[in-house]
């Protein structure tokens, strides 16, 4: 070895621990994008806001297939970025590999738990917000018959089905609520074709309020939604600004708020189970210049009124994810 080669070695071994001592956090992105609008948009959001206040940087990527999971988790890790924010519950399984094998490395996934000693779990009570939209969703609706498009087919988006038809059925109990998933692989979040299709299929039975929670597919959702001329129900973003006059709400998940709270602790962020909810602002509806005249005062009343009595815990909105069961529908 030259003495040149011992010198740039030597660099590069002192520029990944300085790297590792300044610890700038990391975030892994999941398919569709950090651009879909819906769930991975309000990730990013959470991160550039952090990097706004603080002037702090971070690295992002954005992932193309299931096979860079662990590659992407493993390489940051390597590099020292501190803490590592993935988006999505498909990363849990790389990440139970990966963490234990850097103890000193913060990990944050969102939407799933993961059992280690330098991981933080942050999950959402969909159910909640979902039964919010249902409510208004129903009565909004003329036809009386709403509908709910998810992505793919797992309990979590399972979850959000459930809270949503309590809500529709809470405003009037013979509610009809049709239901269809776009797909059992991760593509089934960014296929906003069949989102369209779904939709007008929808349409044809009746549905004239739809909810989409299907990431980047939902994206088609809304759209046919706008050009049909029925209402459309927005979620993880305010995505209320994408069609106004056809956009009765949105189903926020405050994605960022998890992200920018994990940047913001860095390496000292707590790790163990956290819940976000109604009760700490981690879910709600959305109301803004955008929907303002689609929600009369009477919708408005009556979600605030549930919405209260959620957090009080006079109503109780099944969890799915509790059994994998949905009593009301």
């Amino acid at each position: 070895m030259t003495l040149m080669q011992k010198f740039l070695g030597a660099t590069a071994a002192f520029a990944l621990s300085a790297g590792a001592a300044l610890a700038d956090p990391a975030i892994i992105f999941d398919l569709g994008g950090k651009f879909d609008k819906s769930f991975n948009q309000a990730a990013f959001e959470g991160a550039k806001r952090w990097a706004k206040e603080t002037g702090g940087t971070y690295k992002d990527v954005e992932m193309q297939s299931e096979a860079q999971r662990e590659q992407a988790l493993r390489r940051f890790a390597e590099a020292g970025y501190n803490p590592i924010v993935m988006t999505g519950f498909a990363f849990a399984s790389s990440l139970e590999k990966v963490a234990p094998d850097y103890p000193d490395t913060k990990f944050v996934i969102i939407d799933m738990v993961v059992d280690q000693p330098n991981v933080r779990s942050v999950v959402f009570s969909e159910h909640e917000g979902s039964y919010l939209v249902g409510l208004m969703g129903e009565m909004a609706s003329k036809t009386k018959t709403v509908g709910f498009i998810g992505g793919m087919d797992i309990p979590l988006i399972r979850k959000f089905a459930c809270g949503y038809v309590q809500g529709a059925k809470s405003a009037n109990p013979d509610a009809k609520v049709i239901q269809n998933m776009t797909g059992t692989t991760p593509a089934a979040w960014n296929d906003p074709v069949k989102g369209s299709e779904l939709t007008k299929a929808q349409i044809a039975q009746g549905v004239d309020v739809v909810f989409a929670a299907a990431g980047g597919t939902g994206v088609g959702v809304l759209q046919t939604a706008a050009d049909e001329g029925i209402l459309a129900i927005g979620v993880d973003s305010n995505q209320n600004y994408l069609h106004p006059g056809h956009m009765l709400t949105s189903m926020v998940k405050r994605v960022d708020v998890a992200v920018y709270n994990a940047f913001k602790a860095g390496p000292d962020v707590e790790t163990g189970f956290h819940v976000l909810g109604l009760a700490n602002g981690g879910i709600d509806y959305a109301m803004d210049e955008y929907n303002k005249d689609l929600v009369t005062p009477e919708m408005l009343a009556a979600v605030e009124d549930a919405k209260a009595k959620i957090i009080s815990g006079e109503i109780k909105v099944h969890d799915y994810m509790s059994d994998n069961s949905c009593p009301v529908e």
